[in-house]
Formats: structure tokens, sequence, C-alpha cells
């Protein structure tokens, strides 16, 4: 296992990233929406003005690793925005391929499928609740160009949508509760139902950055 030790100084306004807690099943009711669990890295992406940096969840700057996601990020039409997602690898059916983005094979290749809206245009978006999140942030990125794209949600019971992401091999899904602000840290707004038989799973990493 390789050890990263965190950066001794995160960046000026870095926003911690919300942490989902891990939970043995899906939850119910329809205050929930569910996302695919996609084996990548998370980001969070800030643009400013011209500018475009890309930390992961420790801190670290991967501006410099994934160009194609730097140029997609520039061309949003807002003068700054701050957006939260995973950088993954995807096959011809969109489908993450488990081992390409820990591999750097194909760093210029890599999407970020983006999931959360904090900032826009100088207006804090985090105590807003996360179906009004993610309704700005579907429209925000309704012309954007390949490199980042709108992580679509399911609607309806968590066990259907587990039980299906399972048939397709995937890591699993992240539920969350529509109505909640965005919060730093480990949440239980926010719960993740891994598949056992995943590849991303069963391959043995602590190394996340």
């Amino acid at each position: 296992m390789l050890f990263r030790p965190s950066p001794t100084k995160k960046p000026p306004g870095l926003i911690e990233p919300c942490i989902p807690t891990l939970a043995s099943r899906p939850p119910t009711g329809p205050q929930w929406v569910h996302e695919i669990k996609l084996d990548g890295y998370r980001l969070i992406a800030r643009k400013q003005d011209d500018r475009v940096r890309l930390f992961t969840r420790r801190g670290y700057d991967w501006t410099d690793r994934y160009p194609l996601i730097v140029k997609a990020v520039a061309t949003i039409g807002a003068s700054s925005a701050t957006i939260v997602g995973e950088a993954v690898y995807c096959d011809d059916m969109g489908l993450s391929i488990s081992d390409d983005p820990h591999s750097r094979r194909h760093d210029e290749r890599v999407s970020l499928y983006a999931f959360d809206l904090l900032e826009l245009d100088g207006e804090d978006w985090r105590p807003r609740p996360l179906k009004e999140r993610k309704a700005r942030l579907e429209k925000l990125l309704a012309r954007a160009t390949a490199g980042i794209q709108y992580n679509e949600h399911v609607e309806g019971d968590g066990q259907i949508v587990f039980e299906h992401a399972c048939k397709l091999g995937l890591e699993g899904i992240v539920s969350k509760h529509r109505q909640h602000p965005y919060r730093s840290g480990r949440s239980k707004t926010w719960l993740k139902v891994k598949n056992p038989g995943a590849p991303g799973v069963l391959r043995f990493k602590n190394d996340e950055p």
C-alpha cells in the first residue's frame, strides 16, 4: 500500500467534502434519491474567472493530471463555480473501468461526473437542499463540453436500484436525502451501499488521495 502524506497546508478556501456513511442496505422512502457509485477519484473542481483548479478530497492539487476536465470546467457559463464529482474513465457503454483511474494510463481521457454544486458566481449553495443544488447543477452543465457531465440520480425503491447496480457489476450506490444541505465531513444523510462482488470493492486499497 502506498502511503501518501496529507498536504501540510490545504489550499485557501478549499471546502471539505461530504463523506457518505457506509450502510448495509439502502434507505427507503420518497425523501431519498440514489446515484450509482462510480469507481474513480473524488474531485473538487474550482473555477474562478479564467482559472481552473482540481483538488482531491484531501487537498492535493491535481489540476495538471486531468486536462480534459480542466478544459471542460473552463467553458462553464459562470464567473466562478465549485463543483464536486468523481473523476472516472468509462468504456464505450458508459460504465466506469475500475482500474484505469488508478493506473493513470488514460489520464487525458478521464471525465468528471459532477453530482453537487457548492458555489456559483460567488453565492454559497451549500445551505440549499440537495434537490435544488442538483437541479441548478444539471442546468449549468446542460451545454457542457466533453470532460464534465451531470451525474444522474434515480428515484424510487433504493433496494431495486442497488440490485440493478449489482447485476451490472457496479460498485454500488450512494443514497442521498433530497432535503438536506451540504455538510462537510462524515454524513448520515448520504449513505453508501457497496456491491461486495464489484472489482473496485474487491481491490484492496486505502490510498485515496
